[in-house]
């Protein structure tokens, strides 16, 4: 509420008198809109306030917490420093103080409360601090509910300047003086950025906090940078590289040392990590000797400002580098600087000197995390900071504040392991155990594995008698790193051939979890130590029913750290519900309590196969609600392995994802790309000289793929039937890329041109693709077939591929490529082509029948059980498929035949079909159009064009939002007809034209509802939301998901329910057979909506309409509106 000027009265008080104590001044959000006039006279009060004699200052937030009548009889715990490791420490002292005998404040210089800085790079998935916070959400301060309902008194913005062991104080930068009985240094420790000459110009930035990010997504922004180079090539160095790459910004590592990370990897792990990086596009340059950071004006030295532009080397040979920003992450320095203003021992190369309670030289003081010198040693790893705080907050529980916990020795921190595994830009890089004994050690005997062409290396390093496991290095493939690490370091009973322990988990053709040990000590995080032990009680406690990942995430803190051992916590939960006579879920979603083979079993055994061929029939019999995005493709797929109905018919298209539906693949910026079916990799002169000219007619972006077709990108929708119809001229059909089904069968020459091909490759990939085009199931399948054993189409790395011998060919099933490449198995050998395809017919139906949604071959393998003798599942395949072993074959072999005999080109099916085609007009209230053009920038790239970048999140052009949520509220509205009933598909989004505005109106038929939204979905200001799916939660909420993201909005009010992001929504009424739509004046609506306005480009500015004809009709529009103004 405002409060008028003659409520503030004079102090009778001298300005400086320190007995003035802060008041508040409240404004109410829900009576007071924010407005140039508020702003206006909040700030003239904060004026007059000064005037009075009261420091505007005192407006601020108080945080000090009011002292209760027995808190002077409390200890004061005071953390210097509330960072990853000051913050456990907390947590682990609060649950050992459980008689609350202590009080506790902590400091904390960054603008918010503790945060995880080892995901600091997954910050630009979300540029949300909230996702990397240690404990909830933070609030605009930058706080979060913890401190208060814990007691901790958290000052924030506020560094530390001095501390007296003498008297007992701390003091921060804001003058707060608070008396302490413990004090805990958990300052951790700042970049080191050598002295090399130019450090100090603008565009040198360090790589450690939030805010450092954003000043150099600021920079790079306002500069236009395009190449930057980072300082160092350990693990910060290789994140800061993922993070300058986040940035869509040429990335140059620049490492002394002759290899990177060498304190963790060798050579060899070296040449396989810099594979992978380069591979990303990244540049590699090590044995560099940077001599300085020369500036625009081409001057080195340490004094001038000119930003930088260049690396100059003393590298005999070595060029300049080329860049115009410079991140420096060559190593850490502890942050002891206040320990050497006192008498607390601080060791020689820097870092606080501690014992095994990690006590410092002056009583009441400890230190803990990266400022911590142990043993002459600082840990620059969070799973030792973590072991810190535990031994910590035992010892003050027990020492200083007198508890009694019934350990049999005093905690001691003693070292920890330094074994560590982490994804470096996408690659498996772990080290583990002794992973580089000294030269001059005789009992070592090691074992190498390297693969250039796959990009893995794995060394590992036994003793002389090939007895224990010492350590090892595993850079590409480190899926059994939990099993040697326990080896290696715990000890175990090596293999009678311990060179079974070499080979990568991928050459084995492995793809099943890891077994994890039952064993309650085996350490499961070794961020936080959390063990088997630990996470089973934590499911214990939570029950059944209140176990969820999520939870016991939160509660044991297990995969709360890296990350990477969720999947090892995932799979402790689904045993430990089982052992509890729970299960792990295995729903397909809110709508359906069945899994996807399960829900597949009862279509296809249903005595009245007309009561399931429909969603609507299988929701009413086998679920409940309206359906969701998850279910809805789901259900489509099983229909269309089924039935085989056209997608778009009978209001199946409501069912289908975002490419099915447009039977194209949408890309960015809502245009759409093309693949046309080339069985085989055979394609006439012809059919490329019509793929060539409608590409051109078309202005369409082509491109090769890497399975022998030509995908044509950059097509509108409604330009779709038009560039079917000319490539079905010479026969060209759909391909399916958008679609989860067969993809293609490559193919080498074979035996019809090269001179060492055994058999006609080219013909029988033509025949394998011709029978099984069109086939959908539960994700996309991958097929080739090689002429010789020279394999060069890479049958091996398909779902299914076909090697050719002098017999016949030997049949592989189960492979993928992808991020986690699997070999395909061996099912047959010799067999003539009508038995390779009978094979076939059966396990692809079998996969089709039983395989989870979205699960590819290689996994659904990966779980069959096993044959009668003990030989894996390909050995329950060869039972199953060959002898018929469960009785299934004749059913296989039948609904294989069904869907190939009622195969139909999709396309053809539109392109002669006039009510098909309709379905892709861009609005249905006109036959005018948007282009492309007009919705999203095409710049040129190499002679053709394609879409602009996205900016990361965050960023203009981004997560749009309207002004107000209701930004139309005090405009005039009128009924608008958009169309007749039959204009609008059921259960799906349309697209209309307003002006220069796209909406997007929803027939929700199911419910007998209708929406209208705007039709740009403000994630990434794409013009998508009406080919979203809709659907309902389970509290009843109608909502549709966003097409390119996922995103999903509630129909009614345009929220967002999985952000803070919202729509603007529009009110839908019918008369007779008329969509009538509330909406303002055209010209206010283009305003806020218009495309034009909203177009995404390479670079953006405010739209300013002030002067313009444009900004006087609608302030001349508000005048005339019935609304008040207020």
């Amino acid at each position: 509420q405002f409060i008028s000027r003659q409520h503030i009265k004079q102090p009778s008080h001298h300005p400086n008198n320190q007995a003035l104590q802060p008041f508040t001044l409240f404004f109410s959000a829900s009576t007071m809109k924010a407005s140039a006039l508020s702003l206006l006279f909040i700030a003239q009060l904060a004026a007059d306030v000064d005037s009075f004699g009261i420091k505007s200052s005192l407006f601020t937030r108080n945080t000090q917490l009011r002292a209760t009548n027995d808190e002077s009889d409390k200890k004061r715990v005071v953390v210097i420093g509330n960072g990853m490791v000051g913050q456990r420490f907390m947590e682990n002292l609060i649950d050992l103080d459980t008689d609350k005998k202590c009080t506790i404040s902590t400091f904390c210089e960054e603008p918010r409360a503790a945060y995880n800085r080892v995901k600091l790079t997954s910050y630009f998935e979300t540029r949300d601090p909230s996702a990397l916070s240690m404990t909830s959400e933070f609030d605009n301060d930058g706080r979060t509910p913890w401190y208060e309902e814990n007691n901790v008194e958290l000052l924030l913005n506020d560094k530390v300047v001095s501390v007296d062991t003498k008297s007992k104080t701390v003091t921060g930068a804001s003058g707060k003086t608070i008396d302490y009985d413990v004090a805990v240094f958990a300052t951790g420790s700042f970049p080191f950025v050598p002295p090399i000459p130019g450090k100090q110009r603008p565009g040198v930035f360090v790589y450690r906090t939030i805010e450092d990010l954003e000043a150099m997504l600021a920079y790079v922004k306002e500069n236009n940078v395009k190449s930057a180079a980072v300082i160092g090539g350990g693990l910060l160095g290789l994140e800061a590289a993922k993070a300058v790459a986040d940035m869509k910004v040429e990335s140059h590592i620049i490492e002394f040392a002759p290899i990177l990370m060498c304190r963790q990897i060798d050579q060899g792990g070296h040449d396989a990590l810099v594979g992978k990086i380069e591979e990303m596009g990244l540049k590699v340059h090590c044995g560099a000797r940077t001599e300085s950071f020369v500036g625009e004006n081409g001057s080195t030295d340490m004094e001038d400002m000119s930003p930088v532009s260049a690396l100059r080397f003393s590298n005999e040979g070595w060029d300049d580098l080329d860049v115009q920003m410079v991140v420096v992450s060559a190593g850490i320095k502890p942050r002891d600087e206040l320990a050497r203003d006192t008498d607390i021992v601080v060791g020689e190369r820097g870092g606080i000197v501690v014992d095994e309670q990690l006590k410092t030289s002056v009583d009441g003081t400890y230190a803990i995390g990266e400022i911590a010198l142990y043993n002459n040693f600082i840990y620059g790893l969070i799973a030792p900071g973590y072991d810190m705080a535990g031994v910590c907050s035992k010892i003050v529980a027990q020492e200083q504040l007198g508890y009694d916990l019934g350990l049999e020795e005093t905690p001691a921190f003693t070292g920890a392991d330094l074994s560590t595994k982490l994804k470096l830009l996408g690659c498996d890089v772990a080290s583990f155990g002794e992973n580089q004994p000294p030269p001059d050690d005789a009992d070592v005997s090691d074992l190498v594995w390297n693969d250039p062409i796959g990009g893995i290396y794995r060394k590992l390093i036994f003793n002389k008698a090939g007895t224990r496991l010492r350590g090892g290095i595993l850079v590409g493939d480190a899926n059994d790193y939990s099993k040697l690490h326990k080896l290696a370091v715990q000890g175990g009973e090596l293999p009678e051939n311990p060179a079974m322990l070499l080979a990568p988990t991928s050459a084995r053709g492995d793809v099943e979890e890891e077994e994890l040990s039952d064993d309650p000590n085996t350490q499961i995080c070794s961020c936080n130590d959390v063990t088997r032990g630990d996470i089973a009680d934590t499911i214990k406690s939570l029950g059944v029913d209140g176990a969820s990942l999520a939870e016991v995430k939160t509660c044991s803190k297990a995969g709360t750290g890296c990350g990477g051992c969720e999947p090892d916590v995932k799979m402790i939960l689904k045993q430990e519900l089982e052992k509890m006579g729970g299960s792990l879920s295995n729903h397909l979603c809110e709508h359906f309590a069945y899994s996807r083979p399960e829900l597949m079993a009862l279509v296809r055994t249903d005595a009245d196969p007309t009561s399931v061929d429909s969603f609507e029939k299988i929701l009413h019999k086998h679920g409940h609600g309206d359906g969701c995005e998850i279910c809805k493709p789901t259900i489509g797929s099983i229909l269309a392995s089924t039935y085989n109905g056209i997608i778009l018919d009978d209001g199946r298209d409501a069912l289908q994802d975002t490419n099915d539906r447009s039977l194209a693949n949408m890309q960015r910026g809502g245009t759409y790309s093309v693949v046309p079916r080339v069985p085989g990799g055979e394609i006439t002169p012809e059919q490329l000289i019509q793929m060539g000219e409608t590409a051109k007619k078309y202005n369409l972006y082509s491109k090769i793929t890497g399975a022998q077709r030509i995908d044509f990108f950059g097509a509108s929708k409604y330009q779709l039937p038009d560039i079917w119809e000319e490539l079905g001229s010479v026969g060209l059909e759909s391909g399916h890329a958008y679609g989860k089904a067969l993809r293609t069968v490559k193919s080498c020459v074979g035996s019809t041109w090269c001179r060492f091909g055994v058999q006609d490759s080219v013909g029988f990939a033509i025949r394998v693709e011709n029978r099984y085009k069109g086939v959908r199931s539960p994700h996309k399948t991958k097929s080739a077939v090689s002429g010789c054993v020279r394999e060069c189409a890479e049958a091996q790395g398909k779902d299914f591929g076909m090697i050719a011998t002098e017999n016949g060919y030997n049949l592989y099933v189960g492979g993928n490529g992808g991020v986690n490449p699997v070999h395909a198995q061996l099912l047959a050998t010799d067999i003539d082509e009508d038995t390779v395809l009978k094979y076939l017919d059966r396990y692809l139906m079998y996969y089709i029948l039983t395989a989870d949604r979205l699960e590819r071959t290689a996994p659904w393998q990966a779980k069959l059980p096993s044959g009668k003798n003990g030989g894996g599942p390909i050995e329950h395949l060869k039972e199953v498929i060959i002898e018929d072993s469960l009785g299934i074959c004749g059913e296989l072999d039948s609904r294989m035949q069904y869907l190939v005999d009622t195969y139909h080109d999709e396309w053809a099916e539109v392109v002669n079909d006039p009510a098909r085609r309709a379905k892709f007009k861009q609005f249905v209230n006109t036959d005018e159009v948007q282009t492309r053009e007009e919705m999203i920038e095409f710049i040129d790239q190499r002679g053709q064009v394609r879409p602009t970048n996205w900016v990361p999140d965050g960023q203009p052009q981004t997560n749009w939002k309207p002004d107000t949520t209701d930004v139309f509220s005090r405009s005039e509205k009128s009924w608008v007809s958009v169309g007749k009933t039959s204009d609008f598909a059921p259960n799906v989004g349309s697209a209309i034209l307003y002006g220069d505005t796209q909406l997007a109106v929803f027939n929700n038929a199911q419910r007998g509802e209708w929406y209208c939204t705007q039709n740009m979905c403000p994630h990434k200001q794409a013009f998508v939301l009406s080919q979203g799916i809709i659907g309902g939660t389970a509290d009843g909420i109608a909502k549709v998901a966003c097409p390119l993201h996922k995103k999903q909005f509630d129909l009614a009010d345009g929220k967002q329910l999985d952000g803070d992001l919202s729509l603007i929504t529009f009110a839908v009424k019918i008369e007779g057979d008329e969509v009538m739509v509330e909406l303002p004046a055209q010209i206010e609506v283009d305003a806020i909506l218009g495309t034009k306005g909203l177009r995404v480009g390479s670079s953006c500015s405010e739209l300013d309409i002030s002067g313009t004809d444009l900004e006087k009709e609608i302030l001349n529009g508000v005048r005339n509106t019935t609304s008040t103004v207020v």
